[in-house]
């Protein structure tokens, strides 16, 4: 998967789409997603143009992997989840509903979230 440049969450870095931000740092941008799965649903992506988190850890330099999880966590204490609970996820490919090709991290709470799949 090649990246694109004009996926909506590279328009969104570039301040091209708006966003209801929750935080943002060198390595990073959070914000609330526009078709919530949860009552709390945000969205942290990398400022790299990364597709997958694959491509984030093979060619992300140590630092900003290390920038980027320390600010998904700071996102998570901003969004009062440590002590409720909360659902990292992360979807790699069309066939694991990736449907934006620039990396990113749900964070879900503030509910019970229920099995991590339906069981069939």
């Amino acid at each position: 998967m090649s990246y694109d440049s004009n996926n909506i969450f590279a328009r969104i870095l570039r301040q091209e789409i708006p966003c209801k931000k929750i935080h943002e740092n060198n390595f990073g941008l959070a914000f609330h997603d526009i078709n919530p799965k949860a009552p709390i649903h945000a969205l942290v992506i990398p400022r790299g143009a990364y597709t997958s988190s694959l491509d984030f850890h093979e060619k992300a330099s140590t630092e900003e992997i290390t920038g980027f999880y320390r600010f998904v966590s700071d996102v998570v204490r901003l969004l009062d989840l440590p002590e409720k609970g909360y659902r990292l996820l992360s979807n790699h490919g069309t066939a694991a509903g990736q449907e934006v090709p620039h990396y990113h991290v749900h964070i879900f709470g503030g509910k019970p979230l229920g099995p991590m799949l339906k069981e069939s």
